[in-house]
Order: structure tokens, then C-alpha cells, then sequence
């Protein structure tokens, strides 16, 4: 398919939060199907790691240092990498944290960091790639939604507003930006066993209510991401636009 609908070739892809996790996993996804990858993340040497690992497959990877909650550096890096790499084709805003607490109990700097990266975060770093995407007048971004886009749980409410924010933010920026030929869509992953996912992973009684829930009966595997993420930033999906794709197994078709 290197000459066909889903082929990347000669594009360059921002991956925010792609140290580790299904970030890297999309990362490396991209790369497969012929794009440039920059990963992107706040700790240089977890950063440098991950870059030179994907490098056995993809050599021309490139990882760049900044925190998306600072628009500052975001700017600045956004520069440095549409000089040094090339014009930025695609944009995964995937950077995310979570900070588990019941509402009564969540203070405002958990609160505060939960928007800062989750919502603002991609705000930021959309908003500097879009400058450019709309003087070509072309380009693909890619919010990474959540099932808490849709749904709440206890003790994730600072996670879910900020990743409801994030599903209106990319009908947003859709609605503003499709007249300059760019395409903004989300993602929304059900659970996946991650770094952030692990400790769900390894407790029985949610494990066990988890493939309870989900139709498919199981966690998703990161590799089902790629998929998706591949139709959403080629010429395949270039008139989807404000659109989330969910990849739950299910669970948000069931009751």
C-alpha cells in the first residue's frame, strides 16, 4: 500500500507523550506506513530511550523535549521542528495524565494539572502546527479522546471534563479549520494495559469486572490502535472530519 490511500510517505508526525505507552505504539504505527516521527515528551532521557529504540525500525526518528502545558516551549519547538525535520503533515495530541480522587477530595493543582496536559496541552500544540498546516492548506490532527469522553467513573472526573473538553475541542477545531483542507479527529481508546492502565491491570475484582463489561471480553491490544490512527492521518479519511472513533471493544455500544 505504499502508493495507496493509507501510505505516510514524506510526512512529517508530532507525537505528544510518546515516550512510552500507546503514544510510542501509535508512534511506531506512523513510522510503518512511511512517516517522519517525532516523538515528544517532558523527561529528555525517557525521551532518548524511547527514540532510539524506534529507531531500529525507523532511522530517520526524532525526539524532541517539551512540556505541551507550556506554550513557550511548544512554539519554540514547533519552529525548531518545521526547520530542522519539515513541515508538520500530522498532529497526535496524545499527551495525557491522570489524577485519581474523589471530587470532594481532588484539590486545584490536581485539577489544574489534569486540563493543563490533557486539554489545554493539545490546545497549545495544535495551535502552533495549525499555523502551518493552514498556510499549505493541508495537514491532519488527532486528538486522543478516552471512553471518559463519553462516560464517568469514580474518581476520574478531572480525567473525564478534561477529555470531554478534548471531544468538543476537536469538533472545534474542525468546524474552524476544514476550510483551510485540514482534518481534526479524535481517537478514543478503551482500556488498554499502559503505564497509566497498569495497576487496574493487576487488580483481580477490576479485571475481572473489565471483560465483564466490554463485548469483546478482554483488554484492548496497543497494536489495535494503529489501524484506525493510520486511516485518520491519510488520504483516506480526507473528508472525516469532527468525528471520534472509539476502539473499546464494545463497550460504549452496550448497556
Amino acid at each position: 500500500m505504499r502508493d495507496g490511500l493509507f501510505d505516510l510517505s514524506g510526512l512529517v508526525a508530532l507525537v505528544t507523550g510518546s515516550s512510552q505507552g500507546l503514544g510510542f505504539v501509535m508512534a511506531g504505527g506512523l513510522a510503518g506506513a512511511g512517516a517522519t516521527v517525532v516523538l515528544n515528551g517532558r523527561d529528555p532521557d525517557k525521551l532518548q530511550t524511547a527514540v532510539d529504540l524506534l529507531r531500529r525500525e525507523a532511522p530517520a526518528c526524532r525526539g524532541y523535549a517539551f512540556d505541551v502545558a507550556d506554550s513557550e516551549q511548544v512554539n519554540r519547538v514547533v519552529g525548531s521542528i518545521e526547520d530542522e525535520v519539515g513541515p508538520i503533515g500530522i498532529l497526535v495530541n496524545n499527551a495525557g495524565i491522570q489524577r485519581r480522587a474523589p471530587l470532594e477530595e481532588l484539590n486545584d493543582r490536581q485539577w489544574q494539572e489534569a486540563m493543563d496536559t490533557n486539554l489545554t496541552g493539545a490546545f497549545k500544540v495544535a495551535r502552533a502546527v495549525a499555523a502551518g498546516m493552514i498556510r499549505r492548506r493541508e495537514g491532519k490532527i488527532i486528538n486522543i479522546c478516552s471512553l471518559m469522553s463519553e462516560l464517568g467513573r469514580e474518581t476520574t472526573g478531572a480525567y473525564a471534563a478534561a477529555k470531554g473538553g478534548l471531544k468538543m475541542l476537536t469538533r472545534a477545531m474542525a468546524v474552524e479549520w476544514a476550510k483551510y483542507n485540514i482534518e481534526v479527529n479524535g481517537i478514543g481508546p478503551g482500556y488498554f494495559i499502559t503505564p497509566m492502565t497498569e495497576s487496574l491491570a493487576k487488580d483481580a475484582e477490576f479485571d475481572r469486572w473489565l471483560k465483564a463489561r466490554t463485548p469483546a471480553g478482554r483488554w484492548g491490544r496497543t497494536e489495535e490502535l494503529i489501524g484506525p490512527l493510520v486511516f485518520l492521518a491519510s488520504k483516506a479519511s480526507d473528508f472525516v472530519n469532527g468525528q471520534v472513533l472509539y476502539v473499546d471493544g464494545g463497550v460504549l455500544a452496550a448497556l
